[in-house]
C-alpha cells in the first residue's frame, strides 16, 4: 500500500501569513507543508503538497491521486463551497480524505456553511489554524492503520 498522504491546497491559500491574518493566522503555506511534511514522517508516512488557484488543475490532482495516494487533506478554500467538478473528482476517489479549514467556517458568512466536500470526507478539521492539518495528517495515519 502506498504511503503518500497528497496535500492539496485551494484558491488564495498561497498568500497565508499575509491575507487576513486576523482570520487565517500568519503561518504560511510554506510553514504548513514543513509542518504536515514533520507529522507526515513521524507516522512512516509521506507527502505531495500541492496549492492552485485553478479548479482544473485540482480536478487533475484528484485524478493523480486515485492512482497514487494511500489518502487526501484538502483544504480546497472556497472551492469547498462552490465547486461541483472537484466534488466529482473526489467522488472517484476511493481513498480516505480529510477536509481542513484555517478558520471555523459555521461561523463565518452563511455561503461558507455548505461544503460539497463533507458528504464525501472521513472527518472535517475547522477553526485550529495550521494545527488542523497536523491533525488531519494524525488522523488520516490513524485511517491507514487500520
Amino acid at each position: 500500500m502506498s504511503k503518500l498522504i497528497y496535500v492539496l491546497n485551494g484558491p488564495n491559500l498561497n498568500l497565508l501569513g499575509q491575507r487576513e491574518p486576523e482570520i487565517y493566522g500568519t503561518t504560511t503555506l510554506a510553514d504548513i507543508e514543513r509542518m504536515v511534511g514533520d507529522r507526515a514522517s513521524s507516522h512512516g508516512l509521506k507527502i505531495s503538497f500541492h496549492q492552485s488557484n485553478h479548479e482544473g488543475e485540482l480536478v487533475d490532482l484528484c485524478h493523480q491521486a486515485r492512482e497514487k495516494a494511500a489518502g487526501l487533506i484538502v483544504n480546497l478554500g472556497a472551492f469547498t463551497h462552490t465547486s461541483i467538478a472537484i466534488f466529482d473528482a473526489l467522488s472517484a476517489v476511493d481513498k480516505p480524505i480529510i477536509e481542513v479549514h484555517l478558520s471555523n467556517i459555521y461561523a463565518r458568512e452563511s455561503f461558507r456553511h455548505k461544503s460539497y466536500v463533507s458528504p464525501l470526507a472521513r472527518g472535517v478539521i475547522c477553526g485550529l489554524g495550521a494545527q488542523g492539518y497536523q491533525l488531519a495528517m494524525d488522523g488520516m495515519a490513524e485511517i491507514l492503520s487500520k
